[in-house]
């Protein structure tokens, strides 16, 4: 059980801000950020899978025009998941919460990967959202029917050549993956949410132009402490817990991380402002540049064609309505949008020589050749 009250010595204060202030003193914009948490996965990744060579499963067939492809969902549990998608992922989170499926994207014909899907409980606030409801919803009743796309990655270079980012966030909006979570948590679920990764630095998302699948409904607030990196994080949280011989956050907590940074740099501040104020202004500062790091997100809804689905969100209503767009959330409908659009593109790029051809995995040659965002 965690003490009601936590207090940290000076000593734990001036070395836990001291690792905060070294971390977040190269980041200057979210790319830095996403490429320095990129480095230090990559590090931790095996050098090779036992049994898996990952060229040969990713799609690599770039003669082949989208309508001769033959796409295929499947859900998994296999252990690898988490690894190829770091190897293929510019960011992944650490863990999604609460909810969780994952789901990988294949062409039939080569029998190779097209992408990853990992989704989650959506996240306790959004602005966009709440507006787009009318109100704040009742978090147990809203959770039981929302889920939210945490990685959707199409591999590269299929996703430049494909439009393969959109196949991906259009399968999120299908009814073959609504399915798939009714049946594994006995629900029926009637909104999907996602956010662009890069925020306002980069003009356009892969979620743009999806309508009436997907749709933009605002912008999310930006103002938050990016997460640490593994070992800056676990250096503080050791040494904060050694000092009050106690865990920092009750071990059931959800979000535990995001929680447990957030004590983290409450505590060191109370004690620093007591202590040390020269180096407390100096840890403000860094959090506040860390703060201004993160940027405002796209935010983007479906509610698979359903014409309640708000109602049904607020706990209005069990009963959910088929809208006139409900058909068009069929897989097969859905397919058949994109591979209209993805021709066309392709198409374009192959008058004009443009079509890439160079897989790009993540690894440590790669590391610094890779554009973090693409």
């Amino acid at each position: 059980m965690v003490k009601s009250t936590l207090n940290i010595q000076s000593v734990t204060a001036t070395k836990s801000a001291n690792i905060i202030i070294n971390f977040f003193s190269s980041i200057n914009r979210i790319d830095d950020y996403f490429r320095l948490r990129k480095i230090e996965r990559v590090k931790n990744l095996p050098a090779a899978i036992p049994g898996f060579d990952l060229e040969d499963e990713i799609f690599q067939n770039y003669e082949m025009s989208p309508d001769d492809m033959n796409i295929d969902v499947t859900q998994t549990d296999n252990k690898t998941f988490d690894t190829l998608l770091e190897k293929t992922a510019s960011f992944s989170p650490d863990q999604a919460p609460g909810k969780e499926l994952k789901l990988v994207v294949k062409e039939k014909n080569t029998n190779t990967i097209l992408g990853f899907i990992k989704l989650g409980s959506p996240l306790i606030n959004s602005k966009p959202r709440n507006n787009y409801l009318g109100d704040v919803p009742d978090l147990p009743i809203f959770n039981k029917r929302a889920i939210m796309g945490f990685n959707i990655v199409p591999v590269q270079p299929f996703g430049y050549n494909y439009l393969g980012g959109k196949l991906l966030a259009l399968i999120c909006c299908s009814h073959k993956v609504r399915e798939m979570l009714n049946n594994k948590y006995n629900t029926e679920f009637c909104l999907f949410e996602t956010t662009s990764l890069y925020g306002n630095i980069k003009g356009t998302s892969m979620y743009d132009g999806l309508k009436p699948f997907l749709r933009y409904k605002g912008d999310t607030e930006s103002k938050f402490v990016p997460t640490l990196g593994e070992e800056a994080y676990f250096d503080c949280k050791k040494i904060i817990e050694d000092d009050v011989q106690d865990d920092i956050i009750h071990k059931g907590a959800s979000s535990r991380k995001m929680k447990i940074t957030s004590k983290m740099i409450s505590l060191i501040k109370i004690s620093l402002k007591e202590s040390n104020i020269d180096l407390y202004e100096k840890f403000v500062d860094a959090i506040k540049k860390a703060e201004g790091v993160t940027t405002k997100k796209r935010f983007y809804m479906s509610d698979y064609g359903f014409e309640n689905s708000k109602d049904v969100l607020l706990g209005k209503t069990d009963t959910l309505i088929k809208g006139q767009n409900y058909d068009k959330h069929n897989l097969e409908n859905i397919i058949t949008w994109w591979k209209k659009k993805a021709t066309s593109r392709y198409n374009n790029l192959k008058a004009e020589n443009k079509v890439r051809t160079e897989l790009e995995v993540w690894n440590r040659d790669t590391i610094n050749t890779i554009d973090i965002i693409r």
